[in-house]
Order: structure tokens, then sequence, then C-alpha cells
């Protein structure tokens, strides 16, 4: 869905929806899981959702709109949040299965969640005689250069998911999002400045807007960390 979701927003429109990541973990918890989050947490989302909105509800500039292959900025939105409800959902669950099972690694997880959802994906892609999968390979067919970057796309995905899980297991989850974090804004920054998406001053203030809040979350994480350092030295 959030592929999907550039045919109708700029990509640094999308990159800025998909970084309010906190805000469908924190509703998912709490409505599934019953865990509760503190008032300087609740900021952090406030601070997320409202620069979310306010880059949205901003004029994008002609130039960004012709390169996309059909604007349509609430359908855009729309499937990113969505992708992110989905994905709320399954960052809770983690959670719940690292409590409820400690021995479960990380790759234990990595693994679970690729083998089902490659099954998902080859039966939603080649269930039925129009399913989109078959005109997929028709057109990697017809465009051998698309065929490559796509494999080269997916390549560099598993990789680049070893490293978020190596990342995780070596030096905590704080490490990982600040990378994370950091990933976002300079992809934001490359996409504007070399790829010829400009941002108007209002849209860079919500992108400041919101990894502000981030940024206030990592420092929270930082704190959090360091009081249990504390603890655990003091016994």
């Amino acid at each position: 869905m959030g592929i999907e979701a550039l045919k109708y927003i700029s990509y640094p429109a999308q990159v800025l929806a998909k970084s309010s990541k906190m805000i469908p973990v924190m509703l998912m918890g709490t409505l599934v899981y019953g865990i509760r989050y503190t008032i300087p947490e609740y900021v952090c989302t406030l601070l997320v959702a409202g620069g979310v909105s306010t880059f949205a509800l901003s004029k994008t500039s002609s130039k960004t709109i012709s390169k996309l292959a059909h604007p349509n900025a609430p359908l855009g939105y729309g499937l990113c949040f969505l992708n992110l409800a989905f994905d709320g959902f399954t960052n809770a669950t983690q959670d719940s299965i690292a409590l409820r099972y400690p021995k479960t690694s990380a790759w234990d997880i990595m693994l679970g969640m690729n083998l089902w959802g490659t099954i998902y994906n080859m039966v939603f892609m080649f269930g039925w005689s129009n399913a989109s999968g078959y005109e997929a390979v028709q057109f990697c067919r017809q465009h051998p250069e698309a065929a490559w970057d796509i494999l080269m796309y997916c390549l560099c995905g598993a990789v680049g998911q070893n490293f978020i899980f190596l990342t995780i297991s070596r030096f905590g989850s704080l490490t990982n999002t600040t990378i994370t974090t950091t990933r976002k804004f300079v992809s934001i920054v490359v996409s504007s400045l070399l790829s010829g998406n400009p941002l108007s001053g209002k849209q860079w203030s919500s992108v400041a807007m919101v990894f502000s809040g981030l940024s206030y979350q990592i420092y929270l994480k930082w704190m959090r960390r360091q009081k249990l350092q504390k603890k655990r030295k003091s016994t």
C-alpha cells in the first residue's frame, strides 16, 4: 500500500506520512493489548500528527504534481495510513510475542513474517485467472530493465532487513530508531534537492515538526534506558 501511494502523492509526502508510525502503534497497543502510555509519549504523537496533517494540507508544487501518475492526495495519504494501521498491529503483536515467548529471536519473527507474507502475496497475485501477478510478469517480459530494477529493489530490501534486525539485536531498538529517523529525514532532503520535488516553507516547517516529535521520542527512550541501567547498578 505504501508503494501504491507513490502514484498519488510525492515521495517526501509518503516518507513523512509513514514517519507517523507511532500513531497506529500506540492506538493498536492501547485498543488491542491494553498498553498505557505516558503524557510525553502522547505529546510526541501530537507533534507528528500535526506535522503530517499540516504537510498534507499544504499546496504541492506544480512541478511535483506533474511527476505523479495519478495525483490524488486523499487516496495517497489514505493508503499510507491504512498501511500504517496494519503495520501498527504487526508491531504491537511482535511486542506481545516477545513478552510471551522470551526465547523468540528477531530472526524467528523475520522468518515468520516473510514466509507468511510470501504465501499471501502469491495467492493474491496468482490465485485466479485475472490476478494482477500475470500482468506484472507480462510487463517485466516486455520491459526487462524494469525486472532488473525490481530484482535490485527486493535484494536491497532483504539485505536491509538483515541489518535492521542485526542492529536491534546488537545495539537495541533505540539505536535502530535513531538510524531510521535520520535516514528518513535525509531521504526527504535529498528528494527535495536532487530529485526535483521542491517543498514550500510551510512544508519544511511540517517536516521539522514531525522530526522534532520523533527526536523527542528517541530522547524519552534514552532516558528510560538510563533509569533502567541505574536501577540495575543499584541492585
